[in-house]
């Protein structure tokens, strides 16, 4: 069991990991702005806010993990500067404060939820137009504003991790919709590729929380049928494996 702190626990991904992690015996606390879990006791919940350096030092508690979920909408590749100035201060900057809080607390690693538009350039409706499966060696080519500071993220934790040894992993999450179905997928053919399930999305971020890495970035997606992005590195340096697929589902 392991003490994990989770940032920007009330959205989607946050609800999915807390549950699914508090079976692992995990002892969780969500940290967010929105406290959703008023009528769950059992979940440890302390209301920050993360672009907040001084709330962040005065109210991270003691823990092993610390896991960054935090986002925000964007709609366009380019955005206007008000948008510009809310996404560089979640994105970037808070990314900052929370890896120079985890250090500061002697918090042993730090997950990152990066995202797949980090490469995106490199994709089309879920397929790769390499000919052949998208991997983190491929140099970063992003469509959007928010894969750019997505990856400038992934890069000040290569930072920490390099000169200050906190362990840091970065997930370049594939697609985690809200309570997905099988009418759904079948409608749509880039999630087809790219779904991470429920199942997978848990299996991935225990396995990055047992692991022993100290720098490392891989994509978050189950096994399914021509899916764009490769996995070995997840597979070898975490222990990962996918339990199941959009075949299974469909």
């Amino acid at each position: 069991m392991k003490k994990i702190v989770i940032i920007g626990g009330a959205g989607t991904v946050g609800k999915q990991l807390v549950n699914g992690l508090r079976k692992h015996h995990h002892e969780i606390t969500v940290i967010d702005q929105h406290n959703i879990f008023q009528s769950k006791t059992e979940i440890d919940f302390i209301q920050a806010d993360a672009t907040n350096l001084q709330e962040l030092m005065e109210k991270v508690p003691k823990a092993d993990v610390l896991i960054n979920l935090l986002n925000t909408e964007t709609k366009h590749a380019l955005e206007d500067v008000d948008t510009f100035e809310k996404m560089t201060s979640i994105f970037f900057k808070s990314t900052y404060y929370l890896l120079y809080t985890a250090n500061q607390k002697n918090i042993q690693k730090v997950i990152f939820a990066s995202t797949n538009h980090v490469t995106d350039c490199y994709e089309d409706e879920g397929k790769s137009i390499l000919g052949r499966e998208i991997t983190v060696k491929d140099y970063p080519c992003s469509n959007s504003l928010y894969g750019v500071l997505k990856f400038a993220s992934e890069q000040v934790g290569a930072l920490f991790s390099k000169e200050e040894r906190l362990s840091v992993i970065n997930i370049r999450i594939g697609s985690v919709p809200k309570d997905v179905t099988k009418e759904e997928i079948e409608k749509n053919d880039r999630l087809k590729h790219t779904l991470l399930t429920d199942t997978d999305l848990i299996a991935l971020f225990q396995a990055a929380i047992e692991s022993d890495v100290i720098f490392g970035t891989y994509y978050g997606v189950s096994d399914n049928i021509g899916k764009p992005w490769d996995m070995e590195n997840a597979k070898k340096e975490l222990g990962y494996k996918s339990e199941e697929n959009t075949s299974d589902i469909l």
